[in-house]
């Protein structure tokens, strides 16, 4: 920002632009909005998890020969209980002129209904009808995630009644589709009236967060609209990013409200005021959002590139927050002005002035309970269950979670592998690996080309079905059914026994499924996990250091936050709740990309009161008090909007990410307001030496000295009834944004002494009143 006698900075003359062309840049910016809806549309939602895996991977390789030679990379099972076989023909027909559906395979493919079914080859028989059930075969003409197959399956389940369901990962990946484009508008209306509420809380103004949801609706559509650049995004990134950016980016428009408000007492025009507030704005919020972005592009060294995916996402539509905020947001808050000053109300989120006091007096507790805490924390967040099922994220009550349940109880069915082999591996070692493979613990039942068609099968029976389905080129397919469930112990061990099986018949053998790449996708993860916490925490460690050019005080900030990710992801080990794969790769960067920003606050704030000549235990205090009304303000709102959508999502693994990310918020708060100051006043002394520029006054003073002197007036001023009498000094706090650490020391002694003049000598609750809200006592 330019000052008398010298000369305007670039940002100067681009702010006082931008104040001045304010309306064209709205008129512009809205019109963008309907190239960034065309583009939203235009944008595929992937639904299938798993197609992210790694391409060089043994089971996405798999994957691929049985979706281009068997064309079996999409299949799903139609069960049918207590339904007669004329009617299951009828039904199958029907599928067969679905579009998007290849072939279907059931008795008829191979007998007349006229044979009897006892008269059926047994495997044959026990593979189609078990308990009064029958169950169709269907394989579709693309991969389970395509659109067509998806399309094809929420066809095929309009032709079912209620004893009829479809199963498999094909069903699945359909069923997913449809809850979530159910309830992603839901999410979206629980986000916004939750944030509401809590800004309401936080604000003076009854309007502005409304102007600040109309604000956000640019980034957001923005965001949505640009991800047309990727071709696709999952379903996951598509859901998720809005209640993301939503929380992360509010602080911003709080900040520029708040810095407009206090510039307009300072300029001759609002147009200055608005102009002086965005180059403050400016030089706050990109450097706070550098943090947030690090965090969200530490998912892109994933080798699950849904990391990738989430990544760039969020990190762009944290960047389009940052523009809107510069260029749009202005237009709206200047248009509104009167307005929002007009309608006001009482702020009900309060500084934490005993808050302070207490952790001030006893920050040596504070610190032996991080350290009491963190490696037990550590311990039960590497030790939460997680599940890698895909199914058990639906609902009990869909189509594809009751077929499935009905493939496990009735057919023995909880998993099919697909193993492709040599189809001229010589007759006699052939049979005697399918005596290997079915003498596989756990391994249901055996379906293969040599197995149905032999001496026993009647001469009217045409295999040429079967071997449509089960023969390709050289290659042979073998359907292994199996008892044990994807991503489970038994099922590695299975996995490992099947491999070990087909290579010594065929070392080129393959085995694809479900159950494969669920393998695959645990082994990924868990290198994953590592990767992205070791790249976060050491881009975020690099950008605190740089900011504060200190050595100690990113290993403090980030321990702190650490902390508050330990506790949080280990809180599942104690109430013995599993959580989804992706909960411990993506959470822990979330939660610390988005909430170190407190830290930086916090640590900002301690070091400005250290450079007005405060000691170090009354400088804690101070940042404590003033931090913390933007602090709790921002953290409930991350925790509004995540937890609100926790409570109306059916969808198990965002409900689950939801209900991590909005009690990660709270924690950090927590961690932030009592446990991070606690560790300042502790290390000060190490602070000093190791940051270049931290203020050293009065640092020769002993701290044990100073708390003799002064714990009998602190407790004193703990219990007592405060009045404004009673005090030495009276401070107003105007309410701070999270985004206000890089300013400078704009809230400086003249500044302090400038609020004194709006204070007589009433009692507390009158003194609540004046120009900028809240008080507090030093």
């Amino acid at each position: 920002m330019s000052v008398k006698g010298m000369k305007p900075t670039r940002m100067d003359k681009i702010s006082k632009v931008i104040v001045k062309y304010r309306n064209w840049i709205l008129l512009i910016a809205t019109l963008l909005l309907i190239p960034s809806a065309i583009g939203y549309f235009n944008t595929r939602i992937n639904y299938d998890i798993l197609s992210y895996l790694p391409a060089d991977k043994i089971s996405m390789k798999a994957q691929d020969v049985l979706n281009d030679d068997f064309n079996l990379g999409g299949t799903a099972m139609v069960v049918l209980n207590d339904t007669p076989d004329q009617e299951v023909q009828a039904l199958k027909e029907q599928i067969d002129a679905i579009p998007g559906v290849d072939k279907t395979l059931w008795r008829t493919d191979l007998a007349d209904l006229d044979v009897p079914t006892e008269a059926l080859p047994s495997l044959l028989r026990d593979t189609l009808y078990q308990d009064g059930s029958t169950m169709i075969i269907v394989t579709f003409t693309n991969p389970s995630g395509s659109d067509e197959t998806m399309d094809a399956v929420n066809a095929i389940e309009a032709l079912c009644d209620d004893n009829a369901h479809i199963a498999g990962f094909s069903a699945i990946t359909a069923d997913t589709r449809t809850v979530v484009n159910q309830e992603t508008p839901i999410y979206t209306i629980v986000a916004v009236l939750l944030c509401l509420i809590v800004l309401s809380l936080g604000l003076k103004s009854w309007l502005a967060p409304f102007i600040f949801l109309l604000g956000m609706i640019y980034p957001i559509v923005y965001n949505a609209g640009s991800n047309i650049i990727f071709g696709e995004i999952s379903y996951l990134t598509n859901a998720l990013s809005m209640i993301l950016l939503l929380a992360v980016s509010m602080d911003y428009s709080i900040f520029l409200l708040h810095r407009y408000q206090e510039e307009k007492s300072k300029s001759k025009t609002k147009e200055e005021a608005m102009a002086k507030a965005i180059h403050a704005t400016w030089v706050s919020i990109t450097s706070s959002s550098i943090t947030t972005i690090a965090g969200f592009m530490a998912l892109v060294v994933m080798q699950l590139t849904l990391g990738r995916d989430i990544g760039l996402v969020m990190a762009k539509g944290v960047l389009l927050a940052v523009m809107s905020t510069i260029l749009i947001l202005p237009s709206l808050l200047m248009f509104f002005d009167p307005w929002i000053e007009k309608w006001q109300h009482p702020v009900l989120i309060r500084p934490l002035r005993k808050t302070a006091v207490f952790v001030s007096n006893h920050y040596k507790a504070f610190c032996l309970a991080l350290a009491l805490l963190i490696v037990p924390a550590w311990f039960a967040q590497n030790n939460v269950n997680q599940y890698y099922d895909l199914t058990a994220s639906l609902p009990a009550d869909l189509s594809s979670t009751i077929g499935t349940n009905d493939l496990k109880e009735k057919f023995d069915m909880n998993t099919s592998h697909f193993l492709m082999v040599n189809k001229d591996i010589p007759a006699a070692k052939k049979e005697q690996m399918l005596k290997e493979l079915e003498n596989t613990d756990g391994v249901t039942s055996v379906l293969s080309y040599h197995s149905i068609v032999g001496p026993a099968i009647p001469l009217d029976m045409e295999p040429e079905a079967v071997r449509d389905v089960l023969q390709a080129g050289n290659r042979e397919l073998i359907l292994v059914n199996t008892d044990y469930r994807a991503a489970t112990d038994d099922m590695t061990k299975q996995l490992s026994n099947l491999y070990e099986i087909v290579h010594r018949y065929d070392e080129n053998g393959l085995i694809a499924g479900e159950g494969a790449l669920d393998e695959d996708l645990i082994q990924t993860t868990k290198i994953d996990f590592q990767m992205v916490n070791t790249v976060s925490i050491a881009l975020i460690f690099i950008i605190i250091a740089i900011t504060f050019k200190s050595l100690i005080l990113p290993v403090i900030l980030v321990l702190c936050i650490e902390l508050a990710i330990f506790v949080n992801m280990g809180i599942p080990y104690f109430t013995g709740s599993t959580l989804p794969f992706i909960a411990g790769v993506v959470i822990g960067t979330i939660q610390l990309g988005a909430c170190i920003d407190y830290a930086i606050l916090m640590t900002t704030r301690y070091k400005e009161e250290l450079e007005q000549g405060l000691k170090p235990k009354d400088a804690i205090r101070m940042a404590i008090t003033m931090t913390s009304p933007s602090i709790i303000t921002s953290g409930l709102s991350f925790f509004a909007a995540c937890s609100g959508v926790s409570l109306v999502a059916k969808m198990d693994m965002i409900k689950s990410l939801c209900i991590l990310l909005g009690r990660g918020a709270l924690i950090s708060v927590v961690v932030i307001l009592t446990i991070l100051p606690s560790m300042l006043l502790m290390f000060n002394g190490l602070i000093s030496k190791t940051t270049k520029g931290w203020p050293k006054s009065n640092l020769d003073q002993s701290r044990d000295k100073e708390n003799k002197e002064t714990n009998k007036e602190e407790n004193k001023n703990e219990t007592d009834s405060v009045s404004a009498v009673e005090q030495a000094k009276i401070t107003t706090i105007k309410y701070e944004p999270v985004h206000r650490q890089n300013e400078n020391n704009s809230f400086s002694s003249e500044m302090i002494s400038g609020f004194m003049k709006h204070f007589d000598k009433k009692e507390y609750s009158d003194a609540g009143k004046t120009a900028q809200g809240d008080l507090i006592y030093e």
